[in-house]
This record gives C-alpha cells, structure tokens and sequence, in this order.
C-alpha cells in the first residue's frame, strides 16, 4: 500500500493521521461486514477526503472489565472460565484494532476495500478479521468478499461487540458460531444508489471452511453453505420502525471414526443408538441451521425503545461433553442432535441512560428434557443439557468514546441424572465494564 503525500510528508501524513483520529468518533460501526453508505451527510463529507487520500481509518476499542462469579472455577459464556481458585477477576475482555482502506477509481467510485482487524488482551493477540471486499459498479448492486469475516448468519452474531448492549452474545451464539467469523468467501446483494427500488434489501451467500477460527486451518474438503436475507429498517408508521431477516446453513464435517450416535425417540425411554459401521469413516456428518430475526424500533419524545427477537434451530453434530463443532478432525466417537435456542432485547434508552433485559436459552437437544437425562439410561452427556440465561443492566453512553456496563447474569440449567448435573450450577454472573473507543 502506497500513500502519496507530496513535498511535506510528515507534517502531511500527520494531518491525515490526525483528523481519522478525531473524526473516527463520530463513526458507529454497528455490524461486523457494514459497507460504506455514502447517501447520508456523513458518507458524503468523508468521501471527498477518502477521494482524496484513497482512505486510510484507523478505529478500534478496548474493553477493561472486573467480574464476580458465584463459585470459584466456574464455567461461564460471560468471558473465558474462572480458574480454579478464582470468583473473581479484572481482564480485558477485547481489545480492538481495526485498519480500512478503500479505492476508489477513475470515476470516483469505490472499487475495493480490505480490512485487517486484531484482537489483544492478556491471553494474547489473535486475528479477528482479514478480507478484502471487490465492488460491481455497473449496477452498484454486487460486491464479492473473501478472506477471514463475520458468517452472515442471524442478527446477534454479526452485532459488533463494541455495539452490543449486552457485555457477551448468546450461548447458543457462541457455541455453534464460535469466534463469530470463518474463513471463505461471499456475494452480497446490496444495492448502493437510493434510487434502487430495492435498497431495503440485502442478501449475502457464501461458502466457508466450516470450523471457523477455532482450528489451525481447514481439515476436510466439505463446505457450510451460509446465507442471510434481511429487510433494512423500514418506517411504518411515525416514530416506529421493523426490520428482520431469515437465515440458513447447510453443511458438514468429515467423519474421522467409525462411531456415530443419532437420538431414537422422543422423551422418557428415548437415548441415543450407535451407528459402528466402518463405512461411516470419511463421511459427511451433518450440520443444518435456521433461523429467523425481527427488530422493532419505537421512538418517543424523549427516548427510545429497542426489541429485539431470533430464533434458531436445527440440527448439530459434535461430541459427546461438547456441541461445539469440532476444530480439528477427530476419530472419537460423534453425536448427533437436534437443537433450538432464542435471544430476546428490551431495552430502553434515555439520553446517555439505558437500561436493557435479556432473555436466551439454548437447548442442544429437543428431545429429551431434565431428568430424563441420564448416563444410565440413553448415553447421555452434559452436551445435551438446556441452559437460559436472563441478563439485565444499565449502560450510561458517557459520551461517543466512552461507555459504563453494569450487567448480571441469572444462568440457569436443567436439573437432571447425570452427575454434577442434579441441580442449578452456581454461575451468575455480574460484570462491570468500561469501554474506550476511538
């Protein structure tokens, strides 16, 4: 990459620097694979100096946080597990980096742009995003993107988490889309011009590796098939608008072992049967999602109210103790279920105050219920255990660079057989958080 900067380079390359610094914080990025809206003021103001310089941003946010969980070593999804002599603790939950650039072309349209994004904190510096987006201007309608990205699947997930109200995405979110992003690449349908009859429109498709960030690098030649069709907020009536969308998943892993439990029956008498047959090894094992989001948004004199619903389900291979998908191909045995789980946002806001609630639960398997689970009868495992979360809190927007979090989590499991397991998990969680951004 190659900036011209004239006679005066470094007083020159200062400015520059300067002003994406101080003009960045009036920028809100709210999803993770946003594109450039040049038909609001502010698209239009920055563009004459992105035609100018080609466009160079420099953004992120740090996220320094102290959390109080009810047992020492507890296992949480409100940041990474407590170590064992450990109730309570100050860490940086993200802290982000994010460099932009784009092209734009003789006609002074944008051609191209990537986006490199990292990840620190005290347990290390890792990629969070890495891809680089090509734009058809015939129609201004079309883009392709390739590289490492958010899925486009659902709502929450692709929600940055500098946006988000609540300090963590859903369980489900983050066990079945773990790290948000894969490795692949996507159309976009998207027109651009607001004369487009279908600028209330966006559709993204794209084939991904499958096991996302989690592994070294692919480990089998099956690909997931992700796409999401979504209507952009729409008014439809004063001071009230809605939006939503519908998403799918289609795709699988390679089978490294011979072994392979499905579920038989539904509820008390049901478990899980074997299937042993070597033919199984190098087959594909399933992984099939949908889902389904709707947003509302009311506006009042002096405030504003937010509801947020999505609903997924569908069905998911992984292991016995775990059903995330597997970052590495393994030979033990493989477990397939079928799953459903929601989020649901209130959240109301007045002036620099909000407040939020949130309810989510995640259910890895829909056919068998509480104390129907048992390692006696039916091969059951932790995996298949239905968790809710309901989170509330208070957010104070102290001004565009700095935000407070104060945030509990009510976490609840299923009572079943299985040991460990007999009644509800001491893990409530309480988080309070500052974030810096820039």
């Amino acid at each position: 990459m190659k900036l011209i900067l004239g006679k005066n380079k470094v007083p020159r390359l200062i400015f520059i620097t300067s002003f994406f610094l101080l003009f960045s914080q009036h920028i809100r990025a709210q999803f993770l694979m946003d594109m450039m809206d040049t038909s609001k003021a502010m698209g239009k103001n920055m563009l004459g100096i992105y035609q100018k310089f080609n466009f160079i941003n420099i953004s992120g946010y740090i996220q320094p946080q102290f959390q109080v969980i009810s047992e020492k070593g507890a296992h949480t999804y409100a940041g990474p597990d407590f170590p064992p002599d450990v109730n309570n603790r100050f860490t940086i939950r993200r802290g982000r980096i994010k460099f932009d650039y784009a092209h734009f072309n003789k006609d002074e349209i944008v051609s191209f742009q990537f986006a490199f994004q990292f990840d620190g904190s005290e347990r290390g510096v890792f990629v969070r995003d890495m891809w680089g987006r090509v734009f058809e201007n015939k129609w201004e309608v079309l883009a392709l993107a390739a590289g490492v990205f958010a899925r486009p699947f659902g709502y929450e997930v692709n929600l940055s988490s500098g946006d988000r109200e609540s300090p963590e995405r859903g369980r489900m979110s983050q066990i079945l889309m773990k790290t948000e992003r894969d490795i692949g690449a996507m159309v976009s349908f998207e027109p651009r011009m607001q004369t487009n009859k279908y600028n209330w429109l966006k559709v993204d498709a794209g084939f991904f590796n499958g096991q996302g960030l989690t592994g070294p690098g692919e480990y089998d030649s099956y690909k997931d098939f992700i796409t999401r069709a979504a209507v952009k907020p729409l008014s439809i009536m004063p001071g009230v608008k809605i939006s939503g969308g519908l998403s799918l998943l289609a795709g699988g892993f390679m089978q490294g072992g011979q072994y392979i439990y499905t579920m038989e029956g539904k509820g008390s008498g049901s478990g899980f049967v074997v299937d042993s047959s070597t033919t199984n090894i190098g087959g594909k094992v399933p992984r099939k999602y949908a889902g389904a989001d709707i947003q509302w948004e009311f506006r009042h004199p002096k405030s504003k109210t937010v509801l947020r619903a999505e609903y997924w389900q569908g069905i998911q291979t992984a292991l016995a103790n775990s059903s995330e998908t597997p970052a590495t191909l393994v030979t033990v045995p493989l477990f397939t279920r079928n799953f459903n789980g929601a989020f649901f946002y209130l959240l109301h806001q007045m002036g620099i105050h909000q407040l939020g609630l949130k309810f989510d639960w995640y259910d890895p398997n829909t056919k068998v219920k509480g104390n129907e689970i048992s390692s006696v009868s039916g091969n059951f495992h932790s995996a298949d255990i239905k968790y809710s979360t309901l989170g509330f809190g208070y957010l104070n927007y102290l001004n565009d660079n700095l935000k407070l979090v104060l945030w509990y989590d009510l976490v609840k499991n299923e009572s079943t057989q299985l040991d460990g397991y007999t009644q509800d998990l001491p893990d409530n969680v309480l988080t309070i958080r500052l974030q810096f951004k820039f």
